[in-house]
């Protein structure tokens, strides 16, 4: 289910939950170790944050009971940490690596991965088309992985079947001034220019005094602000671009002369899209017009401007370098975009780990199901009090497939006494069945490609058994009152009068005689 999270600025509807952690304003100072938790994991893996955050709750919540029958914090802790490296020693022994493979075979690998990534989302309903578009944008990067080279735009209105992948560059049309609508909309294989200098005609700056014997003169002045600015704009046609980008204003002047020319400029480009331009199409940001050489202008097969919505969109095609790509989001309401496009970011998270770590494992709770059972049967051969320790931990697993079963409207106890059932099966037959949230029941989630990258549970042990430790092993709160009162100083002063007077009046704790 989703959460709708409103404050004086905004509404939020997410299920995501590294932004439901950021969003709530959480004061409880052992709470907060859980909201770093989840941001850690979004940071690192991008997906599992709400499981990092369910599996750190219920690790302290087997944890409480033995907590007040007296055992020592250490034990607990000591047990913790053993039972997270058997768990995460298993998790690789159980991983189906997917190297090796060709092309055609990977990408349909990393689908099932972003599939099962969106599948809990809001836009779980179409989740092929957008894994499809996921996997086409991430694959196009090639080597480079950076985030920030696959651009998300959001557009309002029609569906979400209209949303499409750019492999190249695409921005919203920028500000524009008269004469824009003169220059050509399309081009093929035309050489592009990047600035990052202003195209107007400006009046000096300088606090300059000039004293003029003859009016003529004054004509001369204002003749040389002029040609400055052609001076520019010839040297920008002349380098034989037919696409101009300035991160800085384009004014009119410049507008209408390129226009006459056919070259098509646009101003005030934002810096990420101008960076991504870059990267794609091979051209280097200039600073200034003179001494324009061939190797700084890039080049793209095909440039158009085209109509989304209510917005036109500068669409930049077949690059050379390729490793860019842009998803324009369709959708009718605005929070429904923006949370379709945190869904997005979590699944092209997961294709990128997939693709550099390539083992994944069962989803759908088979691999807790499986740590749980393992566990379980391991700490039958401890001596000891760990034993009982590992076996919380062991419960404390089947919180996924039991909250899974919850989300979907199943009863949680009949399907995890199947799952027990299945799992606890000689020779590991039942070891990749896992919740079937279609059609209620259990079904074997791996042959039913419901994965995940094997970091994204490694990860999610690791942190929620680190969070699970250091709650554990703090025994007192200490506050500082100087700290918390708002009128620090005055209170600082005081405490300051009361310990001066402190030698001759009574201590704060000793009664009246």
């Amino acid at each position: 289910m989703d959460k709708l999270i409103h404050d004086d600025k905004s509404t939020t509807i997410s299920n995501d939950g590294a932004t439901i952690m950021k969003l709530l304003d959480i004061v409880h100072p052992a709470a907060k170790v859980l909201v770093d938790i989840a941001k850690s994991q979004d940071a690192e893996v991008g997906d599992g944050t709400t499981t990092v955050v369910l599996l750190a709750g219920e690790f302290l919540k087997e944890a409480k009971p033995f907590i007040e029958e007296g055992v020592h914090p250490q034990n607990l802790i000591r047990s913790f940490r053993m039972a997270a490296n058997l768990a995460i020693a298993r998790i690789k022994e159980l991983a189906i690596s997917i190297e090796r493979k060709s092309l055609d075979e990977k990408k349909s690998l990393l689908e099932k991965c972003a599939a099962t990534t969106l599948s809990s989302k809001l836009i779980g309903g179409e989740k092929e088309f957008f894994a499809k578009m996921v996997v086409d944008a991430v694959t196009s990067l090639g080597e480079d992985d950076r985030m920030n080279m696959i651009g998300i735009k959001k557009v309002p209105g029609g569906n979400m079947r209209d949303s499409f992948l750019v492999k190249g560059v695409a921005f919203k049309k920028t500000f524009s001034y008269a004469g824009f609508e003169q220059q050509p909309k399309k081009f093929h294989n035309p050489k592009i220019l990047l600035l990052n200098v202003e195209l107007e005609l400006k009046s000096e700056k300088e606090n300059a005094e000039i004293r003029l014997s003859d009016p003529a003169q004054y004509q001369s002045i204002v003749d040389a602000e002029w040609n400055i600015i052609y001076d520019k704009l010839d040297k920008c046609v002349k380098c034989g671009a037919k696409i101009i980008l300035s991160r800085l204003a384009i004014g009119d002047l410049g507008t209408q002369y390129f226009a006459d020319r056919d070259v098509f400029c646009a101003g005030r480009v934002a810096e990420e899209d101008l960076q991504r331009v870059a990267s794609a199409t091979g051209a280097s940001v200039q600073t200034s017009v003179n001494n324009i050489v061939p190797e700084v202008l890039g080049q793209c097969e095909i440039f158009e401007e085209k109509q989304v919505g209510n917005e036109r969109f500068n669409i930049f095609n077949g690059c050379p370098s390729g490793e860019t790509a842009t998803i324009v989001l369709r959708g009718g309401a605005d929070q429904f975009i923006e949370e379709a496009e945190r869904s997005l970011h979590d699944a092209i998270m997961i294709v990128r780990r997939a693709l550099k770590n390539s083992a994944v494992v069962a989803g759908g709770g088979a691999i807790d199901m499986e740590l749980s059972k393992y566990l379980r049967q391991h700490s039958r051969t401890i001596a000891g009090k760990s034993q009982l320790f590992i076996n919380s931990y062991a419960k404390a697993l089947e919180v996924i497939p039991r909250q899974l079963c919850d989300n979907a409207g199943f009863d949680a106890t009949d399907i995890l006494n199947k799952l027990r059932q299945k799992h606890a099966m000689s020779k590991g037959e039942g070891a990749l069945f896992g919740v079937d949230i279609n059609n209620g029941g259990i079904v074997d989630t791996f042959n039913n490609f419901v994965w995940e990258p094997s970091l994204v549970k490694i990860n999610a042990i690791n942190a929620a058994t680190e969070a699970t430790c250091l709650i554990l092993s703090v025994d007192e709160t200490i506050r500082n009152p100087k700290s918390e009162s708002a009128q620090g100083e005055g209170a600082a002063a005081a405490m300051a009068g009361r310990g001066r007077g402190g030698l001759r009046g009574r201590g704060r704790g000793m009664r009246r005689r």
